[in-house]
């Protein structure tokens, strides 16, 4: 009797866990589930400056591809700073080898003066010294062309000037660009807050329909690998997360720059939705059906220079 009463107890819990839904669900179902996660290039790990939908700055990053340059991430929960020592915009950078270069060149002549000797045989006599002379004239002709060469070739990049501030979308504030980062500040049109939006609502669209190769459209390879293993954790609780009535509340542009021939824009959004889990049996075990919930997070949205359409790269959470 006792193995049969084992049994017996063994189905009845098995039918409770079946009906009842998995133990333990994400909170946070809705896409993303709650963390901050992807990619923002030379960005990924310094903080977005702060705007009027986060003026509390955002969570670092808790998952990314991209390795970290530093042990430790400052920039999070403190006043973002230029860098130090920046050299001013409009100035071209010195080229490490011509600066050598032209180093060396100096160097040589000094020392050949000193030692009473110039560049090509010493400085005996008027033409010795008038041979010196035009000596260095060339070489100095010759080093100034060089780093002018590779001035315009290396430099172009601090050459770009300050346009107007961006617009913002619904409800933004201008915002300053980004500093003490690397990459060039962009402006960002009033299509791409509209494309940031409708971005937006599709795909939790695609996150509600389970439709991994319509967020392959809309999102990089990276943010698409997790959301495909998170709505598979779900499906092996027994779990299924409903999300719908999507609303855009407010956003702000927090920074945009260009780096390596890619754009980049991120933007603070807050937005309204349903959030609730099921279980396989249509239950609710999580959310509600009739009360929204607002999020507020920053995406990042990334594009090449050239032109195409933005991808979702990187979502963080509003602190």
């Amino acid at each position: 009797m006792k193995p049969r009463l084992l049994r017996s107890a063994l189905h009845v819990l098995l039918a409770t866990s079946l009906l009842a839904g998995p133990l333990a669900i994400q909170a946070d179902a809705r896409p993303g589930q709650g963390g901050s996660m992807g990619s923002r290039g030379s960005h990924t790990w310094s903080a977005p400056p702060v705007t009027r939908t986060t003026p509390y700055s955002t969570a670092p990053m808790d998952r990314s591809i991209t390795p970290r340059t530093a042990p430790a991430t400052p920039g999070y929960g403190a006043p973002q700073m230029g860098a130090p020592f920046a050299r001013p915009m409009g100035y071209p950078n010195r080229h490490p080898f011509l600066t050598g270069l032209a180093g060396g060149f100096l160097g040589a002549g000094l020392f050949g003066m000193l030692s009473g000797h110039g560049f090509m045989g010493g400085m005996h006599g008027f033409f010795s010294l008038l041979g010196l002379m035009v000596q260095i004239g060339l070489v100095v002709m010759f080093v100034l062309w060089l780093i002018r060469r590779f001035s315009r070739n290396t430099a172009g990049g601090n050459q770009f000037g300050m346009g107007a501030a961006p617009r913002g979308m619904p409800g933004a504030a201008p915002t300053a660009p980004a500093q003490g980062n690397s990459g060039v500040p962009i402006q960002i049109a009033t299509e791409d807050y509209q494309a940031f939006q409708q971005t937006l609502m599709d795909i939790q669209t695609a996150w509600n329909q389970q439709n991994i190769p319509a967020m392959q459209q809309m999102a990089t390879p990276e943010m698409v690998s997790y959301f495909n293993e998170q709505l598979a954790t779900l499906a092996s609780q027994g779990a299924r997360n409903v999300v719908s009535d999507v609303r855009f509340l407010q956003g702000d542009l927090a920074e945009a720059w260009r780096e390596n021939g890619m754009d980049y824009a991120s933007v603070a959004m807050r937005y309204s939705l349903i959030d609730l889990t099921t279980n396989a049996t249509g239950q609710v075990i999580d959310g509600s059906s009739t009360t929204p919930v607002t999020i507020t997070e920053v995406w990042t949205f990334v594009r090449p220079s050239r032109g195409g359409r933005w991808l979702l790269s990187a979502i963080q959470q509003a602190r």
